[in-house]
């Protein structure tokens, strides 16, 4: 092995990951489970010397996996010389304390790996204050593992309820509780002063057609957006690349249309950071249109895209009309495969974001489900009021335009989000309109 290589390997907290499963037929399920836990490992500074897979119905409520088999997982962290066990789910804080003096070794769960990655990738202030609020809170209810080691003094590892173990322990809890209660509620003062800062900078963007790229993390959505409107935003292959919603402007025909970028999704999402981060993925709620990029050459893009649905669900944004984007077409070398996808996703879009690959048939789609939304008008506008043929030049398709001495009379096509402004415009004016819904206004 190269020597810079080896060391680079040691200087990183080595883990041991574990996961169960219910029954043989989910082992392959719970392997490529423990593949995507391994790579939040590397993702968070670490790196993987170990897995262990239990078959069992359901976690021990005392140490999760049992005492035998956690016996086993301390003789592998001994072997292999591991810092840590990471856990493939959500753990208690009785499981967490049992399992650490068993083990001897640092104990994280899923969600607290996830959160720790988080907090290492958030660069800006309201990315750093919704990290730090989802930690906290998902902290409070744990601490006792921090302090455990005072009864351990007090009272001895294994007593109940022995001497001490109300004493000082105890009392720094409950003040720990006490300063992370404080914390949490001016980080949730903080972050209403930035929402309202984002609702703001939302309604000057109120009139312009908004669509959202939503997906699993690491399906290539940042690089989508690069393609889409030849910009360059940041993209790397790794998971949670993007935290902080990022906002393009690019044309479909007449329309200038916004593209956000938001944070990807993942199974089992810890439900605070979707909390802390709901602000920032207000972006998805308010959008017309999303564009749900999936990874087509992973073999789990069917769980993945269901974690998507899933979570859009509890965004309460699953309503919305979306285009299917499987990307990465570049990495799936049998054309059967991509046959296959086209058959069972029907009117779904596959591209390649690096090469260039489809794009010009994400713009029909886009355009497609736009046009569904668009109306025809014929509208007479006083001539001193011709900021309202102005305006309709700005934001709509004017199809036919005469003037008399007192009158400009159009025909255009206009979006419907366009249509509440422009009433009122009409509303303080003289104009008149009439409304047409076929397709050439006639």
């Amino acid at each position: 092995m190269n020597s810079e290589l080896k060391t680079n390997i040691e200087e990183k907290e080595r883990a041991v990951l574990v996961g169960i499963y219910g029954d043989s037929t989910d082992r392959e399920l719970a392997q490529e489970h423990l593949e995507e836990l391994e790579l939040l490992t590397d993702t968070a500074g670490g790196v993987t010397v170990d897995r262990i897979l239990q078959l069992r119905k359901r976690p021990d409520v005392s140490t999760y996996i049992g005492k035998g088999k956690l016996h086993e997982v301390k003789q592998k962290i001994k072997a292999s010389s591991a810092d840590m066990v990471i856990f493939d789910d959500d753990l208690s804080p009785t499981q967490v304390r049992n399992i650490e003096r068993v083990t001897e070794s640092k104990v994280l769960d899923r969600s607290g790996l996830i959160l720790d990655i988080f907090a290492s990738r958030a660069k800006t202030s309201a990315a750093k204050t919704q990290v730090e609020l989802a930690q906290l809170q998902y902290l409070l209810p744990r601490l006792t593992r921090f302090w455990t080691h005072l009864s351990r003094q007090k009272g001895g590892v294994g007593t109940k309820g022995g001497i001490g173990t109300k004493g000082p322990g105890e009392t720094q809890i409950e003040t720990d509780r006490r300063i992370i209660g404080r914390r949490i509620a001016s980080l949730k003062e903080k972050l209403e002063k930035l929402d309202l800062q984002r609702k703001v900078q939302r309604q000057g963007r109120a009139d312009s057609l908004r669509v959202a790229l939503v997906g699993y993390t690491n399906a290539g959505k940042s690089s989508l957006m690069n393609a889409i409107t030849e910009t360059s935003v940041l993209t790397e292959d790794r998971l949670f690349a993007t935290l902080d919603s990022t906002v393009r402007r690019f044309r479909v025909g007449q329309e200038d249309v916004l593209l956000s970028d938001t944070v990807g999704f993942i199974r089992k999402l810890p439900h605070n950071l979707v909390e802390s981060f709901k602000s920032t993925l207000d972006e998805i709620r308010e959008a017309d249109l999303m564009l749900h990029v999936v990874d087509v050459s992973s073999p789990m893009k069917k769980e993945y895209i269901q974690t998507v649905y899933d979570t859009l669900k509890e965004l309460q944004a699953d309503k919305k009309p979306e285009i299917l984007v499987f990307n990465k077409i570049d990495l799936v070398s049998s054309p059967e495969k991509l046959a296959e996808i086209r058959q069972d996703y029907p009117g779904s879009v596959l591209v390649s974001a690096t090469r260039g690959i489809g794009l010009d048939e994400i713009y029909s789609e886009i355009k497609k489900k736009v046009e569904r939304n668009y109306i025809y008008r014929k509208i007479v506008v006083p001539i001193y009021n011709y900021h309202i043929v102005s305006y309709l030049h700005d934001v709509a398709e004017v199809k036919k335009e005469t003037f008399d001495d007192e009158s400009a009379h159009l025909a255009i096509r206009i979006h419907e989000k366009h249509s509440g402004k422009l009433d009122e415009l009409l509303r303080n004016s003289n104009a008149s309109t009439i409304v047409h819904k076929d397709v050439n206004g006639e």
